[in-house]
């Protein structure tokens, strides 16, 4: 039975076209979220949202912890890597991550990048090979398949790979790149455009988007079926 692990990162609370000044990446993971538990209300959902509870930024007794051996920690060390445990604990649980994120300034929020900072840790996500230095980095996610879909929503127009704005979108490239490090390779995207222009460029965008999401939600949920139908076999 997958697990779906949500993350909010959106500094807005609401959802776009129901709250004032709401959120379009909220409303992108509610609706996929709302349509996989129409289909398939018996696959579990562990929601966290990071844009109203922001992670704890790394600091320098969260690097010592963190690279010590577990069976050399003290108990300070545990306490401080308490938090990240557990943010841990439910990325490794997941089978489907599903990441709403605005583009923030080119990026991503620094409440993502908070998440990202904490789940990256080694002997957990991902082993350190001393014995290969040219390329040590073992990930430990890479055991089953795990896909993440990331659900994006952008002030203007043109971020997608081969348009115009293409080069300033670190959002996407930067969250591929750690997710693929510690072997979350089946990434999805979709995403919305033109919040700041607005009026029927943006209603296009939204509809586009949504339209995808459920597209998506049904050739995930066709791999999982097919997949459950051979394992049972």
């Amino acid at each position: 039975m997958p697990n779906i692990l949500q993350i909010d990162s959106s500094a807005r609370p609401g959802f776009a076209g129901t709250d004032e000044h709401g959120s379009h990446s909220r409303k992108l993971t509610q609706h996929f979220v709302s349509r996989w538990q129409s289909r398939r209300p018996q696959d579990t959902l562990t929601y966290r949202d990071i844009g109203q509870k922001p992670p704890s930024i790394i600091r320098h007794d969260w690097i010592a912890s963190s690279f010590t051996p577990e069976t050399h920690r003290e108990p300070w060390m545990v306490t401080t890597l308490a938090e990240s445990d557990q943010l841990t604990d439910e990325l490794i649980a997941a089978d489907i991550l599903v990441i709403g994120a605005p583009l923030y300034n080119f990026g991503m929020p620094a409440a993502l990048k908070a998440w990202v900072d904490q789940v990256i840790r080694p002997g957990r996500t991902v082993e350190v090979d001393e014995s290969n230095p040219i390329d040590p980095y073992v990930p430990k996610l890479a055991d089953r398949p795990r896909h993440a879909v990331i659900l994006t929503a952008r002030g203007g127009i043109g971020f997608n790979p081969g348009g115009a704005m293409a080069h300033m979108n670190h959002l996407e490239p930067n969250l591929a790149t750690a997710l693929e490090f510690i072997g979350i390779t089946r990434l999805h995207y979709i995403a919305i455009e033109g919040q700041e222009a607005g009026g029927e460029l943006l209603a296009k965008s939204v509809t586009q988007a949504l339209q995808r999401v459920d597209t998506l939600v049904e050739e995930l949920q066709h791999e999982i079926n097919k997949n459950s139908i051979r394992e049972s076999a």
